[in-house]
């Protein structure tokens, strides 16, 4: 039977990138998926290859999970269907403006909404998840963050700063939910070939990650074999390691 049969394992932002990778690699393991995104006919698609792959059931919803009602109805709609989540990855997150303008020259509205979207969101999502997991005392979180929200960057604006919220926010929690059960932690998926690195890297010269290369560092943090709680991990340095140890 594979670790994750019947488990129920909630992906935001599921829609393309790694969220589909994931939520197909997910599927490959016989999970059951929650997943969302605000693009309805991409998500659909996802279902669908997700079914294909061998999910055991697929609740696809479209949502702005910036927005606290569409996060309640997205949670409360997962809950009355598969009842406990076991795993919740934050992975929703937009860029903003492209190319991404310096701070000095960035719309405040533009720059409201990256903040809303990458850092409240996450937040919102994790606050409504995380109740029902110390009911259960058991659960794994897992945050999508980057480089470039570990290292401030010219030219990465909001973005990063959303990222440098995410991962404080990670930490904080991650101390709240010491000896519960229940863990977060983060990814840094490194640079990957996806949409979102085109349109802030329209100009890239250079090799990229495909998003399907890193998902194992998921399955890992997921499964009941981790312990890690509070880890920031570099997803390459990971894959790295447990292929010298293999």
């Amino acid at each position: 039977m594979s670790t994750f049969s019947n488990q129920v394992i909630m992906i935001t932002g599921a829609s393309k990138g790694l969220g589909r990778a994931l939520a197909l690699a997910f599927a490959k393991e016989r999970a059951k998926l929650a997943i969302c995104s605000r693009e309805e006919t991409k998500l659909l698609q996802v279902k669908k290859e997700a079914i294909e792959q061998g999910a055991m059931e697929v609740l696809a919803i479209t949502a702005d999970l910036s927005l606290s009602r569409d996060v309640e109805r997205f949670i409360a709609l997962a809950e009355a269907t598969f009842g406990t989540i076991d795993v919740l990855i934050n992975n929703a997150s937009i860029l903003g403006p492209s190319p991404m303008p310096l701070l000095a020259d960035y719309p405040e509205v533009d720059y409201q909404e990256v903040l809303r979207v990458n850092a409240v969101g996450p937040f919102l999502v994790t606050r409504r998840v995380v109740a029902r997991m110390l009911q259960e005392k058991k659960g794994s979180i897992i945050n999508v963050t980057s480089e470039a929200g570990h290292t401030g960057y010219s030219g990465w604006g909001a973005y990063g700063i959303s990222k440098f919220a995410l991962e404080g926010l990670t930490e904080t929690w991650a101390d709240e939910l010491e000896g519960t059960g229940v863990r977060m932690n983060m990814i840094d998926p490194g640079e990957m070939d996806t949409e979102m690195h085109a349109l802030a890297v329209p100009d890239c010269d250079y090799d990229l990650t495909d998003p399907n290369d890193v998902v194992d560092v998921f399955l890992h943090l997921a499964s009941a074999e981790s312990t890690e709680n509070g880890e920031r991990i570099q997803a390459a340095e990971f894959l790295q390691k447990r292929g010298a140890l293999s």
